[in-house]
Formats: C-alpha cells, sequence, structure tokens
C-alpha cells in the first residue's frame, strides 16, 4: 500500500510525498525483524540526486524520500545560503566509518538465532545499495569495560610472570567475538578492523590489578610480544588487524579494567619496543598513539615529537569526552604526514534522538572528517536493554546502535548518525571542499565509483532553504530544522 506523508521540500513548504511502506520506527520502539529499505515510487521527474533524511521527530528515520532533486542555471532572485562543493580541492582520505563492537556486542549478537544473526549482520554490514555498509570496527584487546568480565590473553596465578608469551590464548575471545568477526568478515571481507586494550596483564604493571596503575619498563619487550601474538593470533583466525592502538583512554585511571600510560611513556613503548617488535615480525599493522579526548592535542604531539618513536606511529586516535573537535587540525597541522582517526564516542542512555543527532553529527560526522579525521566510529555497536553486559564499574548508561534482546530489535540514535555517512563515504573516499553557511554545517566526499556525497545538518530551529552549487550549476533544496540530510550524485 502507499502512504501519505509531509517532508519539507525545496523552497521551504510543505509538499505530500508519495512513498510506498515508508513507517516510522523509533529509537524507543520496537522494530520488527531487519528487513531491506521499501522500494518507494518513482518520482514523475528524473532526479540527478538521491536524498536520504532524518528528522529530530523521527517522522523520517535515515529514509529515501524520492524527490526530483537536479543541478540547474543559477535562478534569479534566489537569495538562499549557498553550499558550494569543490571536487577539486581535496583533503584525507577516509576509511570507514562504523563502531566498537565490544565483547558484550559479540556475546550478544552471537547468542542470537542464526537467522537473526544473520539478518542483523546483513543489515548493518552488507555493502549493496540496500544495507549500512559499515566499513570500520574497533574491538578490545582482551576485555573492555563492556566485556561480561575482566580478561588479557595472559592471564597467571599470582607471583608468575609470562616475558616470552608462551601461554597467550585468545582465551574468552574466543567464544563469542572471533565466530562474529568471521562471520562480519564473509560479509564484508574488506572491512578494516582496529584492536584497542584496556590494560596490559597485571602481572606486567606497577599495582599488579587490573584497574589504575602503569606498564612496568621491564615489561615493555614482553607486551610488545604481546601486541605481536595478538595481531599474528588473529591473523591465523583469518582477522586481519589494520590498526592497533597501545593503550584506550591512558589518562584514565578509573575504568575496570584500565591502565594509565604518559606520553613519554609512550613514546619509550613505541621506539624501543613494539615497533622494533612489529618490523621484525613484518607486521603492516598500524600503530596509533593516545587514543584518548580532545583536551590533550598536547599528548599525541609529545609522542611524534621523539624522532625514535615517531617513523613507526601511522598517526593519532581521538575521543571527544573532553575538548573540542578542533583540537584534531592542532594534531595534524603540527604533523601533517600523520593520520588522524576519531575511535569512540558513546550516546548517553536513556537518548534524546534530537539533541544526540544534531550533536554527534556536528561534532562526529562532520566536525571530525573537517579536522582530517580517516574515520569515525561511534561506542558501542550492540547491548541489552539494561545497557550490558559490562563490567563491575564499567558504563552502565552507554547507549548501543542496537538493543538486542527480547522479542524485538531497537535501533538507537547511533544507528542512524554513523548510517548517513557509511551507506555512502566507502573506503578510498576523499573529503573535499565546501562552505559552512550559517547554520548548514556540512563536509562532502568524493566516493570512490565517481559520486558526490554531501551531508547536511541544519542546526537552527526553523525550516531553511537552501542552494547546493556544484560545478556552476545549483540545486535548490531545505531542511527541517535539527534534520540531517545525505544527497548523493
Amino acid at each position: 500500500m502507499f502512504q501519505l506523508f509531509k517532508t519539507p521540500l525545496l523552497a521551504g513548504g510543505l509538499v505530500l510525498l508519495l512513498a510506498a511502506g515508508c513507517q516510522k520506527k523509533g529509537d524507543d520502539a520496537p522494530a520488527p525483524a531487519p528487513t531491506p529499505t521499501p522500494p518507494t515510487t518513482t518520482p514523475a521527474v528524473a532526479s540527478q540526486v538521491a536524498l536520504w533524511l532524518t528528522t529530530p521527530d523521527k517522522s523520517a528515520l535515515f529514509q529515501r524520500v524520492r524527490l526530483p532533486l537536479n543541478f540547474g542555471a543559477p535562478v534569479a532572485g534566489n537569495f538562499d545560503p549557498v553550499i558550494a562543493v569543490d571536487t577539486t580541492k581535496t583533503y584525507q582520505g577516509i576509511d570507514g566509518f562504523g563502531y566498537t563492537l565490544t565483547g558484550g556486542s559479540a556475546q550478544l549478537i552471537h547468542q542470537l538465532g542464526a537467522p537473526a544473526r544473520a539478518a542483523l549482520l546483513k543489515e548493518l554490514f552488507a555493502t549493496d545499495s540496500t544495507w549500512l555498509g559499515v566499513s570500520y570496527l574497533r574491538v578490545s584487546i582482551g576485555a573492555s569495560d563492556l566485556s561480561s568480565q575482566v580478561f588479557t590473553y595472559d592471564d597467571l596465578p599470582g607471583g608468575q610472570t609470562d616475558v616470552n608469551m608462551d601461554k597467550f590464548s585468545l582465551g574468552p575471545d574466543q567464544t563469542d567475538l572471533v565466530p562474529v568477526l568471521k562471520e562480519i568478515l564473509a560479509i564484508n571481507p574488506a572491512i578494516k578492523i582496529m584492536g584497542s586494550p584496556w590494560t596490559a596483564p597485571s602481572w606486567m604493571k606497577d599495582n599488579n590489578s587490573p584497574i589504575n596503575g602503569s606498564l612496568k619498563p621491564e615489561y615493555y619487550d614482553a607486551y610488545a610480544k604481546y601486541f605481536v601474538k595478538y595481531v599474528q593470533a588473529m591473523q591465523a583466525q583469518g582477522i586481519a588487524i589494520d590498526a592497533v592502538t597501545l593503550q584506550n583512554e591512558p589518562l584514565n585511571p578509573y575504568n575496570n579494567p584500565s591502565m594509565v600510560m604518559q606520553a613519554a611513556e609512550q613514546a619509550a613503548f613505541i621506539k624501543n619496543s613494539v615497533g622494533p617488535a612489529f618490523a621484525a615480525a613484518g607486521l603492516s599493522t598500524k600503530i596509533i598513539c593516545y587514543d584518548h579526548n580532545a583536551d590533550r592535542p598536547d599528548y599525541p604531539i609529545a609522542v611524534l615529537n621523539d624522532a625514535g618513536a615517531r617513523p613507526y606511529v601511522d598517526g593519532s586516535a581521538f575521543h571527544l569526552y573532553g575538548g573540542t573537535i578542533d583540537a584534531l587540525s592542532t594534531v595534524h597541522n603540527a604533523f601533517p604526514a600523520k593520520n588522524i582517526y576519531f575511535t569512540e564516542q558513546y550516546v548517553n542512555a536513556p537518548g534524546n534522538f534530537p539533541a544526540d543527532l544534531a550533536w554527534a553529527v556536528n561534532n562526529l560526522v562532520i566536525g571530525a572528517t573537517r579536522n582530517w579525521s580517516r574515520n569515525v566510529l561511534e561506542w558501542n555497536l550492540a547491548a541489552d536493554a539494561f545497557n550490558g553486559p559490562h563490567t563491575n564499574g564499567g558504563c552502565s548508561t552507554c547507549l548501543p546502535a542496537v538493543t538486542v534482546g527480547g522479542a524485538a530489535l531497537v535501533r538507537n540514535p547511533s544507528y542512524y548518525i554513523i548510517a548517513h555517512a557509511s551507506k555512502f563515504v566507502r573506503p578510498g573516499s576523499v573529503r573535499v571542499d565546501t562552505n559552512v553557511p550559517g547554520n548548514l554545517q556540512n563536509v562532502a566526499f568524493k566516493t570512490p565509483n565517481g559520486k558526490r556525497a554531501l551531508i547536511v545538518l541544519n542546526t537552527g530551529s526553523a525550516l531553511q532553504a537552501f542552494n547546493i552549487q556544484y560545478k556552476g550549476k545549483v540545486l535548490a533544496t531545505s531542511l527541517a530544522g535539527g534534520a540531517v540530510a545525505t544527497y548523493v550524485w
């Protein structure tokens, strides 16, 4: 059956659109089992530009809006703001958009029945035109705080050591994480995977605890072997680790698990131990420094200032629980040959859809990429209705992209935040130049298949008419206050 609904259009009016099977699916309401995006009717007039829309009132949730959107000659008397897309001026390449597949996420997904699990993974990771095409995952090396228990890959009884890593084992991750990753790779073999540890084994630390404490210098070489063993063990499972960060949130001593690693310590670990160990083992896995908040750009700059560490470091990773997103450009400008990554941000439960959507799209999808990031990852992929499992003291208010369990799957704000980029801005895309007129925050990309993708957020409260200019021609459109649109042509 056809259903009529309203959507903002062109010169700022509202028109009735005819679409097939379009239904409102809120992040706070049960959703049916994952299904393809429903087909919509073909517009009477051919359209050069495809439009995907999410509105703060959830009347459209990552919905394909079938409008006749075409570039033409500028129209006299049209004084609306202009977003000019210039594909001749390019910036960084893009590795992908996605989530952290925590141990808890993998546990819940793996426990789904085979048909439901296959449908969910296809919806998230398949790369044809119907699905989200998530292209980047971060996983924890050992447990994160969103694992059901604390562990590393070389836990030993008190007083014992294992400097040669003879007892190293992927251990608990063989149960859920490894099988789920294999299923994802079967759907999208090219997906990039980053590994990040929350702690070293306790016997390597100065407090002999999985919480707080620092890595003892006498175990730098042993911990370097731990990283090598990890990359090799995952490769033996058919799982290529594209990059590692050396410590999740190295300035946070409070998480469970956690470990403190100051900038000078990280630089010494890289140049004296892990960098040479990767080189000796012939590993191509990237080493990425920092992996913490944007309020401390001095940390990655200090690591990269170390002439011995710098050759081994691919770039720096950031979160945004502190600071402002332009700190990524501060680091880029200091070391323009080194890459920038955005690796974690969570939506705080129970969530506020309009605010969460606008903040994350503005600061992360648009903000991080406009400040040189090659990826954007939300935390985390899946959790149950109580935002678990998590360790004792781990995050209990981290709202996942999808809530798994019970009779239905629920898609939360992070699902839509990432979808607006992941589906269209494929790995190998390049950010291109745009201006930012008024409330129309935006970023644009040139994709490997020769298309352009422009993501626009109206940070104002009122409907905003505007123009997209490309190669001297203009497209007139509009966007409701707080809404996000991806335009593809």
